[in-house]
């Protein structure tokens, strides 16, 4: 009871909070339009700026990779550009119209999301690959297993004797770190979004998952404008754009080759990680 008791305190105070603002905007399909973060800044209190005059571009179906040491305003970053957070100066447009104007869930629903811990839900396979989109159990199994092939997903959930129907376990329990980061993989393949963000969606796989992880990775970045984040430099060296961040703002942006040659600090950790 007491269990219960708290969980259900929790649940509703949840439930009570008031939507978040920027529900009602303008619905549009942001295929093929370039994002532009025009000298951005962000603080979570007055004192302490974590963003400071960011101006970058992203290109229709480039990829750019956001690197530097630790703290450095990386992560915020995703957060502003997935619109946890408004810029306290300076904004974010997809064309020419700043994405605040857009509906919150339009916007959202046209973007894709790989962690390094992906989110598994206690169910089975089909559950957690349609996990987050409306009328989820309505998509046929052979969709499903399309999304699974494309993530190098389909031989190993084939060879569970229930296939889709396979339990997970709490958090993905019963799976192994490569299998989960391929569901997830092939989630995003389902959700086919226009704009994909990957937060260091390798990191915790050992050499041979990774291996495998990456080539679905490479698969699902095809054509769609893709933010990273990285430390691991052998993941972004074909980026066609990498952004050092140091302390909030940016300090050099170019292809790796150029930032081995300009870029000081990037050189450096390229060279801890590369040698």
């Amino acid at each position: 009871m007491q269990k219960a008791k708290g969980a259900t305190e929790r649940i509703i105070e949840i439930l009570d909070q008031p939507l978040e603002e920027g529900q009602v905007g303008i619905e549009t399909d942001i295929s093929n339009l370039p994002i532009t973060i025009d000298s951005v800044s962000f603080a979570y209190s007055e004192e302490e700026p974590v963003i400071e005059g960011v101006s970058l571009d992203a290109q229709p179906g480039q990829m750019v990779a956001f690197v530097g040491p630790s703290g450095g305003g990386k992560t915020t970053m995703f957060g502003l550009i997935e619109r946890f957070y408004e810029p306290t100066k300076g904004e974010i447009r997809i064309g020419n119209t700043p994405i605040q104007k857009l509906s919150l869930t339009s916007w959202r629903n046209q973007i894709g999301y790989v962690s390094q811990e992906s989110a598994m839900m206690a169910g089975t396979i089909r559950e957690n690959l349609y996990y987050g989109l409306e009328n989820g159990d309505q998509i046929p199994d052979g969709r499903l297993w399309e999304v699974a092939k494309m993530a190098y997903a389909d031989q190993f959930i084939a060879d569970f004797p229930k296939g889709l129907d396979t339990e997970v376990g709490e958090r993905g329990v019963k799976l192994s770190g490569g299998q989960r980061q391929r569901i997830a993989i092939a989630r995003a393949f389902l959700r086919d979004p226009k704009i994909l963000m990957m937060d260091e969606a390798t990191a915790s796989l050992d050499s041979q998952s990774e291996g495998i992880v990456q080539q679905a990775l490479t698969r699902l970045m095809d054509g769609r404008t893709t933010f990273v984040i990285a430390h691991r430099l052998s993941t972004i060296v074909n980026a066609d754009k990498i952004v050092f961040i140091e302390k909030g703002r940016v300090t050099g942006i170019g292809t790796h080759q150029e930032l081995i040659q300009t870029h000081d600090l990037y050189r450096e950790f390229a060279q801890q990680q590369l040698a």
